[in-house]
């Protein structure tokens, strides 16, 4: 299920070796609106391939906005308009002739609350597959099974795949959500607070699925838990909304050893310590 690749100050990593694989997103100078509100401003920022991001920083201050930047999902709701530029191995995601579904194909999401279609746990897996032409049973059950052991969950559910997968718990249909993208093959996975609404063990499920998949697949993590940024990430952006109903911003990016040790700017570090926020 392959397809077609699709002066302002920008905020680069600090210097250093580690897992540095290139750029998969380029984002310049970005400002989102809702309606005539301009919720971020001026962001540009650049997110390695094979690794995990984190976007920290307290609640209101555009993280999850910016994340769905990253899919074109802020296009289904009215009144939204993006200025700037974002590009996916380097090509233009807002630009002319690009299909938004391809796109959110290529860079799933997953949502704070597991959202397991009304079907069964088959059915929910295959479901993405069917819809880019996949027919055969045998090909489709490969993949269900693929899917479902990428996602840490096969093991749980390989013998009544046949029930609904609203019937699961919330971790296990968190994880059910995450093998439905992973049936699409995605370039990048989107996770907005995927662990705020389920159970430590499958914390730690989803935690360990993360660490696996980034050799084949950009993740991208929206967070509020200071420890999981630090454990799960590789690189860390800090956004902040400084007064009521202006913009927020980025303020820093780097590397997580390196922002949460030596963070250089203040905001940052008052953050991440518990100043504030």
């Amino acid at each position: 299920m392959s397809s077609d690749k699709l002066a302002s100050r920008v905020v680069t990593p600090g210097a250093g070796p580690a897992y540095d694989h290139g750029d998969k997103f380029k984002v310049k100078k970005l400002d989102f609106f809702y309606g005539n509100f301009n919720a971020l401003t001026d962001i540009s920022v650049d997110i390695k391939r094979h690794a995990v991001t984190a976007f920290i920083g307290p609640s209101g201050c555009g993280k999850s906005t910016f994340l769905r930047c990253l899919n074109r999902m802020n296009d289904l709701i009215p009144g939204t308009r993006v200025e700037g530029r974002i590009t996916l191995d380097d090509h233009d995601i807002y630009g002319s002739g690009v299909d938004p579904v391809d796109l959110r194909r290529r860079v799933g999401m997953i949502f704070q609350q597991p959202n397991p279609f009304p079907m069964s746990i088959y059915d929910n897996v295959a479901y993405g597959p069917k819809l880019h032409g996949v027919r055969k049973k045998s090909e489709l059950d490969a993949i269900v099974e693929e899917s479902l052991k990428r996602a840490n969950v096969w093991k749980e559910v390989k013998d009544i795949l046949g029930r609904g997968g609203l019937t699961l718990s919330g971790g296990q249909q968190q994880r059910l959500c995450i093998a439905r993208v992973l049936a699409v093959e995605p370039e990048v996975l989107l996770m907005d607070e995927p662990c705020s609404a389920i159970d430590p063990t499958s914390v730690q499920k989803i935690e360990d699925l993360m660490a696996e998949l980034k050799d084949r697949i950009t993740i991208v993590i929206v967070t509020h838990n200071m420890q999981q940024a630090a454990r799960v990430s590789d690189y860390t952006a800090f956004f902040l909304q400084e007064v009521a109903g202006e913009p927020a911003h980025l303020v820093e990016y780097d590397r997580t050893a390196s922002l949460f040790t030596t963070p250089r700017d203040r905001r940052t570090e008052d953050y991440i310590t518990g100043r504030f926020g």
